[in-house]
């Protein structure tokens, strides 16, 4: 029988990140000494008080069904988080848990675009948004930016970027793959463009408590009613609280998208696992002391793995404000990111993310969350790779 897959499903670009994780991490299993630079999760275990939470919640038989898009206490203490740590009033029926940040963001756009809608989207850019654009049947704008400006889209891009098909605009700060922070100025700037042309704006924020060297993170929506109008936060529990198996996203929305993105998730995934919720919960409610504890290790293997790629010939690596992620420039190696990748794991033993996947050809990704020693030998070898390249 021949078997006929859907235009949208098969026009999808398998995501690279999973695939050069997976290889890793087979290439170990095999009893290869690989170093991976790939994995978008912190290298830390889930504090205990929400594993605790979460069993304890398992252990009571909280096992059922709860409501589609979170269970009331969720919703409330997510809608006192915007509260308390960004100053935005949400209702509990703004809030819709997901089954994950990445849910969420396919969510907003599955809920808001439609077939002949634009969607504009700065690159580099986390792979999953054009694709899910793509999935929507609109079209992703992509506008390009470079290390030369820290990876920053201007507003007058934006600008000119806008036509009367643009529906939707994607603002990731603090940045994967880049780890550029927009300050609050640059962010309202941007905001005020997309007001002015009528553009609502996703603002992926799910990074924001991961940030370096004095940088600030302030929501697009917090610079007044206007802006929450025009905007929905997508957020999520992955990397603050090291929950990327838990499979928890949440977002904030104007009332009528947040209505039509329940009914979406009703007839798609349903709830969140119940028991994760009330983890989540504790996540957000309880102790957040580990949080200064990871932040001054990420920071320690942020400035030095930085400082080590600037002294390589042929690289050079802006320094990334936020998140645990570094792009560095390997234009230098005469290569394009895939060949280079390619090479630098079957010679040196290193996993990095081609910088393609983002839309930024003479990039890698390299991640930080792992452990020094890994990172010190790690750059080692890329040293190496490129020494021996250039010979």
């Amino acid at each position: 029988m021949e078997y006929r897959i859907s235009k949208r499903v098969a026009s999808l670009t398998p995501s690279l990140t999973l695939s050069i994780d997976a290889k890793a991490k087979q290439m170990k299993a095999d009893g290869v000494d690989v170093i991976g630079f790939g994995a978008g999760e912190p290298d830390f275990d889930t504090p205990q008080h929400i594993k605790d939470a979460a069993a304890k919640a398992l252990a009571d038989g909280f096992t059922k069904y709860t409501p589609a898009s979170g269970t009331p206490q969720l919703r409330q203490a997510i809608a006192d988080k915007f509260k308390r740590e960004n100053g935005l009033d949400y209702t509990p029926a703004q809030i819709i848990v997901s089954c994950g940040g990445k849910h969420s963001c396919y969510n907003v756009i599955t809920a808001t675009c439609q077939a002949d809608d634009e969607v504009i989207i700065p690159a580099p850019y986390w792979l999953s948004y054009p694709e899910m654009v793509k999935l929507a049947g609109a079209t992703p704008v992509i506008l390009e930016t470079s290390d030369v400006t820290a990876f920053k889209v201007t507003p007058s891009q934006v600008r000119a970027a806008i036509t009367p098909r643009t529906r939707l605009f994607i603002l990731n700060s603090p940045s994967n793959p880049t780890g550029t922070v927009y300050t609050p100025s640059e962010i309202r700037a941007l905001a005020d463009v997309c007001i002015e042309k009528g553009v609502l704006i996703m603002s992926d924020e799910i990074y924001e408590k991961l940030l370096y060297d004095g940088a600030t993170h302030q929501s697009v929506a917090s610079f007044g009613p206007v802006y929450k109008d025009h905007t929905v936060i997508v957020h999520g529990f992955a990397k603050a609280w090291s929950m990327t198996g838990w499979r928890l996203g949440f977002l904030a929305a104007p009332l009528p998208i947040a209505k039509a993105i329940d009914a979406l998730q009703s007839h798609s995934t349903s709830n969140p696992t119940s028991f994760a919720q009330v983890g989540a919960v504790a996540a957000l409610q309880g102790p957040q002391d580990h949080l200064p504890l990871w932040l001054a290790e990420f920071d320690k293997r942020r400035q030095y793995a930085c400082e080590r790629l600037n002294a390589i010939p042929g690289m050079s690596c802006c320094v990334a404000k936020g998140a645990f992620y570094l792009f560095p420039n390997i234009s230098g190696s005469g290569m394009k990111s895939t060949l280079f990748c390619d090479q630098l794991l079957e010679q040196a033993k290193v996993a990095a993310v081609p910088g393609i996947a983002f839309g930024a050809d003479d990039y890698i990704r390299l991640s930080y969350a792992t452990s020094m020693r890994n990172i010190e030998e790690g750059v080692n070898r890329i040293e190496r790779f490129m020494r021996e390249s250039a010979a």
